[in-house]
């Protein structure tokens, strides 16, 4: 289990001993357990310096990079959505000590000469607007970002998740900025710039979702990140594998759009 993820339990654990016989402990600060090691503010703000210093001192020393993985998607794509909810998110979360992860939310879009309407996407006008949600998020929320974006592709509606999702996994950031940059130029600057980021994978996409290793592609490569991308990663990491690695892999259905 990833460390953070064991001071979670950890800290929740000495919590509830302390709040034993008291009525409704409240929270020490308004963020997840998840994001309380993620700066010394916000360790400060939840009280929980101390543990944050014991878990970073516990770390091994990573000389070895982490693998890199890209994600060129679409934001209302069934397939990506399945991709995203089972496969990437849970292998972040469990290996993101040997792991990065770059979400490019473009897909099989098409960017037009025109300036009332620039891009045209594979699943409609909604999809162009989500894909540039997501753009806008992930510029703004940085580190934050892959849980946003799973909490709206996980969610029953994408669209309609993108504040709730922010407002948990980014109380810092306003939903104002967001809104702000999608009506703004910097959401068709950033959409832009995903284009020229997929048009210049190689070899060329054909769907989607389309993943990169270390910026490489391989058709074994998908087929092994489609059925288990947390035994991929683990198989790539050049560095000492970390305990969760020894886990046995599931392999799941793939999908593409």
């Amino acid at each position: 289990m990833k460390l953070s993820g064991l001071l979670a339990v950890f800290l929740l654990f000495c919590t509830s001993r302390r709040s034993y016989g008291m009525s409704h402990p409240k929270p020490s600060c308004h963020y997840p357990p998840s994001q309380w090691c993620r700066s010394l503010e916000i360790a400060i703000e939840c009280k929980v310096q101390k543990q944050c210093m014991e878990v970073n001192a516990t770390k091994s020393n990573q000389a070895v990079p982490p693998v890199s993985v890209t994600l060129y998607y679409e934001s209302l794509c069934p397939a990506c959505r399945v991709f995203v909810s089972q496969q990437l998110f849970p292998t972040w979360v469990m290996l993101q000590d040997i792991m990065t992860v770059k979400l490019v939310p473009y897909g099989n879009a098409k960017e037009l000469p025109s300036a009332n309407s620039p891009f045209t996407c594979q699943h409609g006008e909604p999809e162009c607007q989500g894909n540039m949600i997501e753009a806008c998020i992930i510029h703004l929320t940085g580190h934050s970002a892959i849980q946003i974006i799973y909490c709206m592709e996980s969610a029953a509606n994408v669209l309609n998740a993108a504040q709730p999702c922010l407002q948990l996994y980014a109380p810092s950031v306003s939903w104002t900025s967001v809104n702000s940059c999608v009506k703004g130029s910097l959401g068709h600057q950033l959409m832009h710039a995903n284009a020229v980021m997929t048009r210049a994978v190689n070899p060329a996409h054909t769907h989607v979702p389309w993943v990169t290793f270390n910026g490489e592609y391989t058709e074994e490569m998908e087929d092994k990140a489609m059925s288990s991308l947390f035994h991929l990663v683990c198989q790539l990491y050049k560095g000492v594998k970390p305990p969760a690695c020894t886990g046995a892999p599931v392999r799941l259905d793939r999908s593409f759009c």
